[in-house]
Order: structure tokens, then C-alpha cells, then sequence
């Protein structure tokens, strides 16, 4: 009978042989690495690295890869590195390729993202809703930016930080007929309880955040889950704080529903624009659904 002390150790080698293709793949990120040539470095076939690493990580090899080339592109874009030198520093070989995965992890273009928004046009406004002041704010791709507070000076600079270089503009509704309906659309919503409206939304994250948000966007109104059962339903259950994480930072509040997501007591846990607010539209979520 296999002892604890030799499971113990079976899994301790487990990890280690992990460890040493995750940490073969940091230092080769820029190179060609195929799932045979990693088997190699873990003495598995590629079926099982495949499919213990991606237990283990979260990703497969290759998204791994492809996570700590982006991660290097980002630093060298941030390093004042030219968007073409970035590219072809950091492993990716390609324009295409890196515009791809760029637009899946941080959601603008490269040169958008070096730029802190830079030669973006956002246009905004608020109104006041059930739940307050409220800032709509969106690009050409859809709505980037929703958020509560108690005046407008402070919705714009919190939009302000976001898109530092953004070229912001005020936009009353006879100018921006489009984002005044759907702030319209939103509103109704809040205050009247009419369905959630299906915006085309412009998400700013990381890969795994956008995960999360676009999980989200699949919970049912009237649902809640708790955070660790996000994290089970987007397969890296050990990524509870995480997930945590990923609420607190949505800045598109009430389009991405993170205020559905509940502490695994109940508990209301936190809320950005405030736990009054949350407290709110889940019991206003509850009463459209008896009506």
C-alpha cells in the first residue's frame, strides 16, 4: 500500500517537474517551443504535460507562452519601445499575431495601450439614476466605462485615470444620440427594472480578468454565485482572490454584473461603488423577477 509519505512525495516531484517546464518556457519565450520539446524537459508525454500543466497553471503551454510574451511586449511598450521592436523583442515573429492577442488581453491596440489611450476618442456623460450619478463613457468598439459617484468632477478624473492620453469628450444627447440611449437603456434598467441591456462593451484588462467579465455576463438575473464558484466555473478554482480581484477592478458597472457575485456566506462582500448600491440592485434584480 502506497504510504502518504510516497503520495506526498509523488506530488511534491509532480509540481517540481511543472515548475521546471513553466520556468524552461520563461527563459525561452521568444523561441519556437513545441509541446514535444517541453515533454522532453518534464519526462511526460505531451498529452499529460498538456494536461497536468493546465490543472496546474490554469492555461496550456502554449497560452502560457504566449502570457509571458505579452507580459514582456507590455513592459517594453511601457518602456518607450517602438510598437514594431516590442513585438519582435518580446517572441511573438509577426504584426498579426500580436495584434490578435493584444486586442484579447488588454482590449485597445497596441499602440493605444502604450499610449495610456492616446489617439482614442471616448465620449461621456451622466445622469442621475435610482442609484445616483452616473457616467457613461464609450469608443468606437462599445462602452468602456460606467461608474457611480456623488458629482461629475469626480466621475470625469476617475474616467481621467483610465484613459490618461484618451481624447475625452462631453457629449450632451443631441450630440451622441447613440450612447444617450443606451444610458437610457441602462437607466430603465436600474430604476424600472427592464431587462439588462445587451451593449457592445469595450473591455480594458487582463486576460484572465476579461474572463472573469465575460463569465459574469452569463449569470442569469436574479442569480448570485459566491466568488469561489466563479472561480470553479471558469476552471482555476484555487483563483478565489483572484476572481475577487477581477469584481473590484470592472469598470463597467451593472453591464458586467459583478454585483452578483457573493462572499461564500452570503455575505455581500465588496463593492466598489458601495455596498448600499449592490444591497440595491440585487433586491431590485429580485423584484423584477416576481412582477
Amino acid at each position: 500500500m502506497t504510504g502518504v509519505g510516497d503520495s506526498a512525495a509523488g506530488e511534491s516531484a509532480r509540481v517540481a517537474r511543472l515548475v521546471r517546464v513553466a520556468q524552461h518556457i520563461e527563459m525561452h519565450a521568444d523561441e519556437a517551443l513545441t509541446l514535444s520539446s517541453l515533454a522532453k524537459v518534464a519526462a511526460l508525454s505531451p498529452s499529460r504535460l498538456q494536461k497536468q500543466f493546465k490543472a496546474a497553471f490554469g492555461v496550456s503551454p502554449k497560452a502560457y507562452q504566449d502570457a509571458v510574451r505579452m507580459r514582456r511586449f507590455k513592459q517594453s511598450l511601457k518602456d518607450g519601445s517602438k510598437v514594431t521592436d516590442a513585438i519582435f523583442a518580446s517572441g511573438f515573429g509577426s504584426v498579426s499575431r500580436v495584434y490578435g492577442e493584444a486586442n484579447r488581453s488588454i482590449g485597445m491596440p497596441p499602440r493605444a495601450y502604450r499610449a495610456g489611450g492616446a489617439g482614442e476618442v471616448i465620449v461621456y456623460a451622466g445622469r442621475t439614476t435610482a442609484l445616483g450619478l452616473m457616467m457613461m463613457a464609450a469608443t468606437e468598439r462599445g462602452v468602456c466605462f460606467v461608474e457611480f459617484g456623488d458629482d461629475e468632477a469626480s466621475l470625469v478624473g476617475r474616467l481621467r485615470s483610465e484613459f490618461p492620453k484618451a481624447e475625452l469628450t462631453a457629449s450632451p444627447a443631441r450630440n451622441a444620440p447613440e450612447l444617450d440611449a443606451w444610458m437610457e437603456a441602462l437607466d430603465q434598467h436600474i430604476s424600472a427594472g427592464a431587462p439588462r441591456p445587451d451593449l457592445p462593451l469595450d473591455m480594458r484588462g487582463t486576460a484572465f480578468q476579461v474572463k472573469v467579465w465575460q463569465f459574469l455576463l452569463s449569470i442569469r438575473e436574479g442569480d448570485v454565485l459566491s466568488y469561489s464558484e466563479v472561480a470553479a466555473r471558469i476552471d482555476k478554482p484555487r483563483a478565489v482572490r483572484a476572481v475577487a480581484s477581477a469584481c473590484g477592478k470592472n469598470r463597467i458597472g451593472v453591464l458586467i454584473p459583478c454585483h452578483r457575485v457573493l462572499r461564500g456566506d452570503g455575505g455581500l462582500g465588496g463593492y466598489r461603488w458601495g455596498l448600499e448600491r449592490k444591497r440595491a440592485l440585487l433586491e431590485a434584480e429580485r423584484r423584477s423577477l416576481v412582477r
